[in-house]
């Protein structure tokens, strides 16, 4: 009797201990179920982070100028009474430093009369015997042209005019210059001065 009851005690523990198996092995994994999901985020190599810092980086492009150049001096030739004489003066070149957009410029021309010995009225011829011819005009940069011949005065004339211009430019020319002299001037050596701008 007493060996039957020690085997039931022996059966009862082992039963017991399946048991209690039973009933851990659920709590562990509920435990792990509920435990906190932990994401780690990563950067990539030369990417900027949420507390990477900024730097505001600035530069300044200067503005220059608005030019002109020509020639000191230009010889028209020689010819008798009522003869035309014409020459090519030289290149004119105008200059915008100013980087504008959407920029522009006018270059106008002017000449005094043309005189001779002590300049008196019959030793003078009108500037208005003369005309200014630009020719091709050559360019650099972003620029529209308009151009064209003009007949001299003594009041400045728009011979060249530059539009729609993006940032620095520039302009040339060969201008010729041509004198009709009068059939009744006096024999000498005329002089005048051609005055030219930009604006």
């Amino acid at each position: 009797m007493g060996e039957i009851l020690r085997r039931s005690l022996a059966l009862a523990l082992g039963v017991g201990a399946v048991v209690g198996a039973a009933f851990v092995m659920p709590a562990a994994a509920s435990a792990a179920a509920n435990s906190p999901i932990t994401f780690t985020q990563t950067t990539a190599a030369g990417a900027q982070s949420a507390g990477d810092p900024d730097t505001t980086v600035t530069f300044t492009v200067s503005a220059g100028g608005l030019s002109m150049t020509a020639p000191t001096g230009a010889d028209l030739g020689s010819g008798l009474p009522g003869s035309t004489l014409a020459a090519a003066l030289g290149t004119s070149t105008v200059t915008d430093a100013r980087g504008l957009l959407d920029g522009g410029w006018t270059a106008t021309v002017g000449s005094s009369d043309f005189t001779t010995g002590g300049g008196t009225a019959d030793e003078t011829i009108p500037a208005g015997d003369a005309a200014y011819d630009p020719g091709t005009v050559t360019t650099t940069g972003t620029i529209t042209i308009v151009s064209g011949a003009i007949t001299l005065a003594n009041a400045a004339a728009a011979v060249v005019t530059g539009s729609a211009s993006d940032g620095d430019n520039s302009a040339s020319w060969d201008p010729t210059e041509t004198v009709v002299t009068p059939a009744q001037s006096i024999a000498g050596a005329y002089t005048s001065t051609l005055t030219e701008s930009v604006s």
